[in-house]
């Protein structure tokens, strides 16, 4: 399984972002949630991020407006070194940080894992020295989402 699809020439040349993710990257696996959840985890782990917060959006919208909602959790992965770096170039670069990851059922039964592209969030800043780390974030994002299905 791969990352979804379809992709279009970024701003910078040689990088390329999916087309239909131009602010996240995504994949749909087929494998029960709690699983894929642990993995996302250690994929992450792997990859140098710890996970700060865990947000489980069904629950708290049940609990405040009685919703029903499929399993969804918000993942707040940071990567210290690289956080570090950033805010360095960037002071209010915190406004961006951590980095999302989503894991949510989708209507198929399948789990979406997804991540917000600190490049496209990046870019925001108007400020070009980020783009070397916000790369090396994305490579690192991905690789742990590729990683979970394999």
């Amino acid at each position: 399984m791969a990352l979804t699809s379809g992709s279009v020439r970024h701003r910078r040349p040689g990088v390329e972002v999916p087309r239909r993710m131009s602010y996240y990257i995504a994949r749909t696996i087929p494998r029960a949630f709690d699983a894929v959840l642990a993995d996302v985890i250690e994929r992450l782990k792997a990859e140098g991020f710890g996970v700060l917060t865990d947000i489980d959006v069904q629950a708290t919208l049940k609990a405040k407006l009685g919703a029903e909602l499929p399993r969804y959790r918000i993942l707040g992965a940071c990567n210290p070194k690289f956080a570090y770096e950033a805010l360095k170039l960037e002071d209010k670069l915190g406004v961006l940080l951590p980095c999302n990851v989503i894991v949510r059922e989708t209507a198929e039964g399948k789990v979406e894992v997804a991540s917000i592209d600190p490049v496209s969030s990046m870019e925001r800043t108007g400020n070009p020295a980020l783009a070397a780390t916000a790369d090396e974030v994305r490579r690192r994002l991905s690789s742990a989402i590729n990683a979970v299905a394999t």
